[in-house]
């Protein structure tokens, strides 16, 4: 059996990490302890982790003309993410995420940049790839007209399409059931669904990921826990994408959804041992092998 192909529509960043014991006040200026440039994005970052995982990934983004755009490119090619609809904006930066860590916790400041070019219209121009890919996931770094455009291709061509809403922005509520799966954290959960979880509309849609407390789902009205992996986390930053990446890998294997849960699950904790979004993401040896302990 070949192996499922995945198409990323998403962010691309490069991530600029500060770590610090504590975090300054406002107008405070504090001395932190270590400084360090990494590849990022929330598209970037869960196409690499479904490569890792061995998908095949297409990615479809936008970056600028300038030294960030073409390292990231590079990153890409380097992780066996297909490029070929990647494409440079003139004049336009490439995203950047500004990011602090302190305490095993983060902070995140994004700056688009080329990321707002991922438009409807760009896309169009990919529609016969998106639609014959096993699955589609996109998150929300992303221009809301883009989402919308992904939703209806999706969901007029009976394309699973993985929704991860973050940062959070509402959506009209008939595309939320356009959706496959929706994965948002809890915070994500709480700003777009609070009181709205038990739904049968939604009921067998919703993913909420919970960190070291795990995730939980709705399945024909009963409410499912999934434990997290009892793991001591050295950078979480990378932790969400790692499990929507895995996730995806896992559905488009034919996984039922709690096996691929599971999946994910180790996954992400895998991930958060180590440092970077990306430096953490795990190989599929390395997740079947914390499976079968």
């Amino acid at each position: 059996m070949s192996n499922p192909t995945i198409t990323v529509i998403g962010s691309i960043n490069v991530d600029m990490v500060t770590t610090t014991d504590v975090l300054p006040n406002q107008g405070e200026t504090l001395v932190g302890r270590e400084f360090h440039i990494k590849p990022g994005g929330k598209g970037a970052n869960q196409a690499i982790a479904a490569a890792r995982l061995g998908a095949n990934v297409n990615m479809i983004g936008r970056v600028g003309q300038d030294k960030n755009g073409t390292d990231m490119l590079q990153v890409l090619k380097d992780e066996n993410v297909s490029t070929s609809m990647v494409k440079t904006v003139a004049n336009v930066n490439t995203g950047i995420a500004n990011i602090l860590l302190s305490n095993r916790d983060n902070r995140i400041i994004i700056v688009p940049g080329a990321n707002d070019e991922v438009t409807p219209h760009f896309l169009k121009q990919f529609k016969k790839e998106i639609i014959q890919s096993d699955l589609v996931l996109i998150q929300f770094e992303i221009p809301l007209e883009t989402i919308l455009y992904c939703l209806d291709l999706c969901y007029e061509n009976n394309i699973p399409i993985v929704v991860n809403p973050a940062p959070a922005k509402e959506l009209p509520y008939d595309y939320w059931l356009k959706a496959t799966y929706i994965t948002p954290n809890e915070t994500e959960a709480e700003q777009l669904f609070k009181g709205r979880e038990k739904e049968s509309a939604l009921n067998n849609k919703l993913i909420i990921t919970k960190g070291e407390n795990g995730v939980s789902y709705y399945k024909n009205d009963e409410l499912v826990n999934t434990p997290a992996y009892s793991v001591t986390p050295v950078d979480t930053t990378g932790a969400g994408d790692t499990f929507n990446g895995a996730l995806c890998v896992a559905l488009s294997e034919h996984k039922s959804l709690s096996a691929a849960i599971h999946f994910a699950n180790a996954a992400a904790a895998l991930s958060i041992q180590k440092f970077g979004a990306q430096g953490g993401m795990p190989t599929r040896s390395e997740v079947d092998s914390l499976l079968t302990e």
